[in-house]
Protein backbone atom coordinates (compact mmCIF):
# COMPACT_ATOMS: atom_id res chain seq x y z
CA UNK A 1 0.00 0.00 0.00
CA UNK A 2 1.33 3.45 -0.96
CA UNK A 3 1.17 5.81 1.99
CA UNK A 4 -0.50 9.13 1.19
CA UNK A 5 1.58 12.13 2.29
CA UNK A 6 0.16 14.09 5.19
CA UNK A 7 0.14 17.22 3.03
CA UNK A 8 -2.40 15.60 0.70
CA UNK A 9 -4.73 14.86 3.61
CA UNK A 10 -4.30 18.41 4.86
CA UNK A 11 -5.00 19.98 1.47
CA UNK A 12 -8.02 17.82 0.89
CA UNK A 13 -9.33 18.55 4.38
CA UNK A 14 -9.06 22.28 3.80
CA UNK A 15 -10.91 22.09 0.49
CA UNK A 16 -13.63 19.71 1.66
CA UNK A 17 -14.41 21.49 4.91
CA UNK A 18 -14.52 24.90 3.24
CA UNK A 19 -17.02 23.58 0.69
CA UNK A 20 -14.65 24.12 -2.25
CA UNK A 21 -15.73 21.22 -4.44
CA UNK A 22 -13.51 22.16 -7.38
CA UNK A 23 -10.37 22.43 -5.25
CA UNK A 24 -11.18 19.15 -3.49
CA UNK A 25 -11.67 17.30 -6.78
CA UNK A 26 -8.54 18.86 -8.30
CA UNK A 27 -6.50 17.85 -5.24
CA UNK A 28 -7.70 14.24 -5.33
CA UNK A 29 -7.26 13.91 -9.10
CA UNK A 30 -3.76 15.38 -8.92
CA UNK A 31 -2.85 12.77 -6.31
CA UNK A 32 -4.20 10.04 -8.56
CA UNK A 33 -2.31 11.40 -11.59
CA UNK A 34 0.79 11.61 -9.41
CA UNK A 35 0.79 7.88 -8.82
CA UNK A 36 -1.23 7.35 -5.66
CA UNK A 37 -3.22 4.12 -5.97
CA UNK A 38 -6.94 4.83 -6.37
CA UNK A 39 -7.96 2.29 -3.74
CA UNK A 40 -5.52 3.79 -1.25
CA UNK A 41 -6.79 7.27 -2.07
CA UNK A 42 -10.37 6.23 -1.39
CA UNK A 43 -9.76 4.22 1.75
CA UNK A 44 -6.67 5.78 3.35
CA UNK A 45 -7.36 9.43 2.60
CA UNK A 46 -11.02 10.07 1.85
CA UNK A 47 -12.54 7.56 4.31
CA UNK A 48 -10.51 8.83 7.32
CA UNK A 49 -11.32 12.38 6.29
CA UNK A 50 -15.02 11.53 6.51
CA UNK A 51 -14.48 10.04 9.95
CA UNK A 52 -12.78 13.25 11.01
CA UNK A 53 -15.77 15.25 9.80
CA UNK A 54 -18.00 13.23 12.12
CA UNK A 55 -15.59 13.70 15.00
CA UNK A 56 -15.59 17.47 14.49
CA UNK A 57 -19.38 17.49 14.68
CA UNK A 58 -19.35 15.37 17.84
CA UNK A 59 -16.86 17.78 19.43
CA UNK A 60 -19.20 20.68 18.59
CA UNK A 61 -16.66 22.27 16.27
CA UNK A 62 -18.83 21.68 13.17
CA UNK A 63 -22.50 22.51 12.87
CA UNK A 64 -24.86 19.99 11.29
CA UNK A 65 -24.96 22.18 8.18
CA UNK A 66 -21.18 22.28 7.88
CA UNK A 67 -20.97 18.53 8.40
CA UNK A 68 -23.51 17.98 5.62
CA UNK A 69 -21.68 20.36 3.30
CA UNK A 70 -18.35 18.60 3.84
CA UNK A 71 -19.95 15.19 3.33
CA UNK A 72 -21.59 16.32 0.10
CA UNK A 73 -18.24 17.60 -1.21
CA UNK A 74 -16.59 14.32 -0.24
CA UNK A 75 -19.23 12.39 -2.17
CA UNK A 76 -18.66 14.58 -5.24
CA UNK A 77 -14.92 13.94 -5.02
CA UNK A 78 -15.57 10.20 -5.06
CA UNK A 79 -17.76 10.65 -8.12
CA UNK A 80 -15.05 12.65 -9.88
CA UNK A 81 -12.50 9.94 -9.18
CA UNK A 82 -14.87 7.20 -10.33
CA UNK A 83 -15.11 8.81 -13.78
CA UNK A 84 -11.37 9.39 -14.20
CA UNK A 85 -10.12 7.65 -17.38
CA UNK A 86 -7.43 5.72 -15.48
CA UNK A 87 -10.03 4.38 -13.06
CA UNK A 88 -12.37 3.38 -15.90
CA UNK A 89 -9.49 1.63 -17.63
CA UNK A 90 -8.59 -0.29 -14.49
CA UNK A 91 -12.20 -1.37 -14.00
CA UNK A 92 -12.41 -2.69 -17.55
CA UNK A 93 -9.07 -4.47 -17.31
CA UNK A 94 -10.21 -6.39 -14.24
CA UNK A 95 -13.77 -7.08 -15.39
CA UNK A 96 -15.08 -10.34 -14.02
CA UNK A 97 -18.42 -12.11 -14.32
CA UNK A 98 -20.82 -11.52 -11.49
CA UNK A 99 -23.15 -8.82 -10.28
CA UNK A 100 -23.22 -7.31 -6.79
CA UNK A 101 -25.81 -4.98 -5.31
CA UNK A 102 -24.95 -2.45 -2.61
CA UNK A 103 -27.62 -0.65 -0.58
CA UNK A 104 -28.27 1.10 2.71
CA UNK A 105 -31.05 -0.44 4.74
CA UNK A 106 -34.36 1.33 5.20
CA UNK A 107 -33.94 4.40 7.41
CA UNK A 108 -30.18 4.63 6.91
CA UNK A 109 -29.09 7.93 5.34
CA UNK A 110 -25.33 7.58 5.87
CA UNK A 111 -24.51 6.43 2.35
CA UNK A 112 -20.82 7.25 1.98
CA UNK A 113 -19.55 3.93 3.44
CA UNK A 114 -21.73 2.04 0.97
CA UNK A 115 -20.45 4.23 -1.85
CA UNK A 116 -16.86 3.40 -0.93
CA UNK A 117 -17.69 -0.31 -0.98
CA UNK A 118 -19.25 0.17 -4.40
CA UNK A 119 -16.21 1.89 -5.88
CA UNK A 120 -13.72 -0.60 -4.45
CA UNK A 121 -15.73 -3.55 -5.75
CA UNK A 122 -15.84 -1.91 -9.18
CA UNK A 123 -12.07 -1.48 -9.03
CA UNK A 124 -11.82 -5.20 -8.35
CA UNK A 125 -13.82 -5.92 -11.50
CA UNK A 126 -17.35 -6.49 -10.22
CA UNK A 127 -20.43 -5.15 -11.96
CA UNK A 128 -22.02 -3.23 -9.07
CA UNK A 129 -25.51 -1.78 -8.80
CA UNK A 130 -25.36 0.98 -6.20
CA UNK A 131 -28.87 1.54 -4.83
CA UNK A 132 -27.94 4.33 -2.42
CA UNK A 133 -29.40 5.40 0.90
CA UNK A 134 -32.72 4.55 2.52
CA UNK A 135 -33.86 1.62 0.37
CA UNK A 136 -37.28 0.32 1.50
CA UNK A 137 -37.11 -3.43 2.03
CA UNK A 138 -40.03 -4.24 -0.26
CA UNK A 139 -38.37 -2.42 -3.15
CA UNK A 140 -35.09 -4.13 -2.38
CA UNK A 141 -36.79 -7.50 -2.67
CA UNK A 142 -38.39 -6.52 -5.99
CA UNK A 143 -34.98 -5.51 -7.30
CA UNK A 144 -33.44 -8.83 -6.27
CA UNK A 145 -36.18 -10.79 -8.00
CA UNK A 146 -35.68 -8.74 -11.14
CA UNK A 147 -31.88 -8.79 -11.40
CA UNK A 148 -30.60 -11.77 -9.40
CA UNK A 149 -27.22 -10.49 -8.14
CA UNK A 150 -24.71 -12.96 -6.77
CA UNK A 151 -24.78 -11.16 -3.41
CA UNK A 152 -26.26 -8.07 -1.85
CA UNK A 153 -24.18 -5.92 0.48
CA UNK A 154 -26.22 -4.02 3.06
CA UNK A 155 -24.79 -1.07 4.97
CA UNK A 156 -25.93 0.52 8.22
CA UNK A 157 -24.12 2.97 10.48
CA UNK A 158 -26.61 3.55 13.30
CA UNK A 159 -27.51 0.76 15.71
CA UNK A 160 -31.12 1.92 16.03
CA UNK A 161 -31.56 0.58 12.48
CA UNK A 162 -30.75 -2.98 13.54
CA UNK A 163 -34.39 -4.17 13.62
CA UNK A 164 -34.83 -2.82 10.08
CA UNK A 165 -31.55 -4.44 9.08
CA UNK A 166 -32.75 -7.76 10.45
CA UNK A 167 -35.95 -7.52 8.43
CA UNK A 168 -34.00 -6.64 5.29
CA UNK A 169 -31.54 -9.51 5.77
CA UNK A 170 -34.36 -12.01 6.25
CA UNK A 171 -36.30 -10.70 3.25
CA UNK A 172 -33.26 -10.73 0.96
CA UNK A 173 -32.25 -14.23 2.01
CA UNK A 174 -35.81 -15.40 1.40
CA UNK A 175 -35.22 -14.62 -2.30
CA UNK A 176 -32.24 -16.99 -2.29
CA UNK A 177 -29.73 -14.10 -2.34
CA UNK A 178 -26.80 -14.24 0.10
CA UNK A 179 -26.32 -11.14 2.24
CA UNK A 180 -23.09 -9.49 3.30
CA UNK A 181 -23.36 -6.66 5.83
CA UNK A 182 -21.09 -3.91 7.07
CA UNK A 183 -21.11 -0.66 8.98
CA UNK A 184 -20.84 0.49 12.57
CA UNK A 185 -24.41 -0.56 13.35
CA UNK A 186 -23.36 -4.19 13.39
CA UNK A 187 -21.12 -3.66 16.40
CA UNK A 188 -17.42 -4.24 17.14
CA UNK A 189 -16.15 -7.09 15.03
CA UNK A 190 -19.57 -7.33 13.38
CA UNK A 191 -20.94 -9.06 16.47
CA UNK A 192 -24.58 -8.62 15.39
CA UNK A 193 -24.15 -9.76 11.79
CA UNK A 194 -24.48 -13.50 12.34
CA UNK A 195 -27.03 -12.92 15.11
CA UNK A 196 -29.27 -11.20 12.57
CA UNK A 197 -28.81 -13.93 9.98
CA UNK A 198 -26.26 -12.37 7.60
CA UNK A 199 -24.17 -14.74 5.50
CA UNK A 200 -21.01 -12.62 5.78
CA UNK A 201 -19.68 -9.47 7.42
CA UNK A 202 -16.92 -7.10 6.35
CA UNK A 203 -15.21 -4.48 8.47
CA UNK A 204 -14.62 -2.09 5.57
CA UNK A 205 -14.55 -1.82 1.79
CA UNK A 206 -11.22 -3.62 1.44
CA UNK A 207 -12.41 -6.49 3.60
CA UNK A 208 -15.62 -6.71 1.57
CA UNK A 209 -13.69 -6.89 -1.70
CA UNK A 210 -11.25 -9.45 -0.28
CA UNK A 211 -14.13 -11.59 0.99
CA UNK A 212 -15.90 -11.55 -2.37
CA UNK A 213 -12.64 -12.35 -4.17
CA UNK A 214 -12.99 -15.76 -2.55
CA UNK A 215 -16.39 -16.07 -4.20
CA UNK A 216 -19.84 -14.97 -3.02
CA UNK A 217 -21.35 -16.82 -0.05
CA UNK A 218 -23.51 -19.78 -1.08
CA UNK A 219 -27.13 -19.04 -1.86
CA UNK A 220 -29.33 -19.51 1.22
CA UNK A 221 -32.48 -21.59 1.09
CA UNK A 222 -35.34 -19.47 -0.22
CA UNK A 223 -37.42 -19.72 2.94
CA UNK A 224 -38.61 -16.98 5.24
CA UNK A 225 -37.46 -17.27 8.84
CA UNK A 226 -39.33 -15.72 11.72
CA UNK A 227 -37.58 -13.09 13.84
CA UNK A 228 -37.97 -15.29 16.88
CA UNK A 229 -35.91 -18.01 15.16
CA UNK A 230 -32.83 -15.78 15.25
CA UNK A 231 -33.55 -13.87 18.48
CA UNK A 232 -35.47 -16.05 20.94
CA UNK A 233 -35.05 -13.46 23.72
CA UNK A 234 -37.62 -11.30 21.95
CA UNK A 235 -40.28 -13.64 23.31
CA UNK A 236 -40.23 -11.61 26.52
CA UNK A 237 -41.80 -8.71 24.56
CA UNK A 238 -39.52 -6.12 26.17
CA UNK A 239 -38.30 -4.77 22.85
CA UNK A 240 -41.85 -4.72 21.51
CA UNK A 241 -43.04 -2.81 24.57
CA UNK A 242 -40.29 -0.17 24.39
CA UNK A 243 -40.75 0.23 20.65
CA UNK A 244 -44.53 0.51 20.87
CA UNK A 245 -44.58 2.92 23.81
CA UNK A 246 -41.58 5.04 22.81
CA UNK A 247 -43.56 8.31 22.48
CA UNK A 248 -45.10 7.78 25.92
CA UNK A 249 -41.68 7.01 27.43
CA UNK A 250 -40.23 10.20 25.97
CA UNK A 251 -43.13 12.29 27.33
CA UNK A 252 -42.77 10.71 30.78
CA UNK A 253 -39.07 11.54 30.92
CA UNK A 254 -39.53 15.11 29.70
CA UNK A 255 -42.32 15.74 32.20
CA UNK A 256 -40.22 14.40 35.07
CA UNK A 257 -36.98 16.13 34.11
CA UNK A 258 -38.42 19.55 34.85
CA UNK A 259 -38.44 18.79 38.58
CA UNK A 260 -35.36 16.54 38.75
CA UNK A 261 -33.02 18.71 36.68
CA UNK A 262 -33.65 22.33 37.73
CA UNK A 263 -31.28 23.73 35.08
CA UNK A 264 -34.02 23.04 32.53
CA UNK A 265 -36.04 25.96 33.88
CA UNK A 266 -33.66 28.32 32.07
CA UNK A 267 -33.63 26.36 28.80
CA UNK A 268 -34.56 28.11 25.58
CA UNK A 269 -37.08 26.60 23.15
CA UNK A 270 -34.20 25.30 21.06
CA UNK A 271 -32.55 23.68 24.08
CA UNK A 272 -35.84 22.05 25.06
CA UNK A 273 -36.21 20.75 21.53
CA UNK A 274 -32.71 19.28 21.64
CA UNK A 275 -33.46 17.70 25.01
CA UNK A 276 -36.53 16.00 23.56
CA UNK A 277 -34.41 14.69 20.68
CA UNK A 278 -31.79 13.40 23.11
CA UNK A 279 -34.38 11.55 25.17
CA UNK A 280 -35.87 10.01 22.02
CA UNK A 281 -32.40 8.78 21.03
CA UNK A 282 -31.93 7.22 24.48
CA UNK A 283 -35.21 5.33 24.11
CA UNK A 284 -34.33 4.24 20.57
CA UNK A 285 -30.93 2.90 21.63
CA UNK A 286 -32.46 1.11 24.59
CA UNK A 287 -34.82 -0.57 22.14
CA UNK A 288 -31.95 -1.55 19.85
CA UNK A 289 -30.00 -3.01 22.79
CA UNK A 290 -33.04 -5.01 23.84
CA UNK A 291 -33.49 -6.23 20.27
CA UNK A 292 -30.02 -7.76 20.07
CA UNK A 293 -29.84 -8.42 23.84
CA UNK A 294 -26.56 -6.56 24.33
CA UNK A 295 -26.17 -4.21 27.33
CA UNK A 296 -22.85 -2.99 25.89
CA UNK A 297 -24.72 -1.37 23.01
CA UNK A 298 -26.76 0.81 25.36
CA UNK A 299 -23.92 1.60 27.76
CA UNK A 300 -21.66 2.49 24.86
CA UNK A 301 -24.24 4.86 23.45
CA UNK A 302 -24.78 6.51 26.81
CA UNK A 303 -21.04 7.06 27.26
CA UNK A 304 -20.91 8.62 23.78
CA UNK A 305 -23.94 10.77 24.60
CA UNK A 306 -22.31 11.98 27.81
CA UNK A 307 -19.26 13.10 25.84
CA UNK A 308 -21.43 14.76 23.22
CA UNK A 309 -23.35 16.72 25.84
CA UNK A 310 -20.16 17.74 27.63
CA UNK A 311 -18.82 19.18 24.36
CA UNK A 312 -21.97 21.31 24.22
CA UNK A 313 -21.71 22.55 27.79
CA UNK A 314 -24.36 20.20 29.21
CA UNK A 315 -23.26 18.17 32.26
CA UNK A 316 -23.35 14.40 31.99
CA UNK A 317 -25.31 14.32 35.27
CA UNK A 318 -28.34 15.47 33.27
CA UNK A 319 -28.54 11.93 31.87
CA UNK A 320 -28.98 10.32 35.30
CA UNK A 321 -32.54 11.49 36.03
CA UNK A 322 -33.56 10.51 32.50
CA UNK A 323 -32.37 6.96 33.15
CA UNK A 324 -34.12 6.92 36.54
CA UNK A 325 -37.40 8.05 35.02
CA UNK A 326 -37.20 5.38 32.34
CA UNK A 327 -36.55 2.74 35.02
CA UNK A 328 -39.66 3.84 36.87
CA UNK A 329 -41.75 3.57 33.72
CA UNK A 330 -40.31 0.20 32.75
CA UNK A 331 -40.77 -1.51 36.10
CA UNK A 332 -41.29 -5.23 35.58
CA UNK A 333 -39.08 -5.32 32.47
CA UNK A 334 -35.91 -6.93 33.90
CA UNK A 335 -33.68 -6.73 30.83
CA UNK A 336 -34.47 -3.06 30.31
CA UNK A 337 -34.01 -2.24 34.00
CA UNK A 338 -30.63 -4.01 34.07
CA UNK A 339 -29.43 -2.02 31.05
CA UNK A 340 -30.62 1.27 32.52
CA UNK A 341 -29.07 0.53 35.92
CA UNK A 342 -25.73 -0.39 34.39
CA UNK A 343 -25.60 2.78 32.29
CA UNK A 344 -26.58 4.84 35.33
CA UNK A 345 -23.78 3.32 37.41
CA UNK A 346 -21.17 3.82 34.70
CA UNK A 347 -22.07 7.47 34.13
CA UNK A 348 -22.15 8.16 37.89
CA UNK A 349 -18.76 6.47 38.37
CA UNK A 350 -17.28 8.40 35.46
CA UNK A 351 -18.45 11.66 37.05
CA UNK A 352 -16.76 10.67 40.31
CA UNK A 353 -13.52 9.74 38.56
CA UNK A 354 -13.97 5.97 38.92
CA UNK A 355 -14.77 5.22 35.29
CA UNK A 356 -12.49 3.09 33.13
CA UNK A 357 -10.75 4.35 30.02
CA UNK A 358 -12.29 2.83 26.87
CA UNK A 359 -10.13 0.15 25.30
Amino acid sequence: MTRAPDSLADRLWEAVTSGDEAAAADTAIAALDGGLDIEDLLLDVIAPLQGRIGSEWAANRFSVAREHLATAVNERVISALAHHPAVRERQQARRRPGRVAVACIDGEWHALPARLVTEVLRLRGWHVDYLGAQVPTQHLVSYLHGTGPAVIALSSSIATRLPAAHAAIAACRATGTPVMVGGAAFGPGGRYAARLGADAWAADARAAADRLAEGPPPAPPAVHRQVIDDLPHLADMEYAHVSRTAPDLVRHVLDGLASRFPDMAAYSEQQLHHTAEDVAHIVDFLGAALYVDDPDLFSGFMAWAAGLLAARGVPARSLLPALELLSERLEGRPRAIAMLDRAHTEIRNARNGHGTRPG
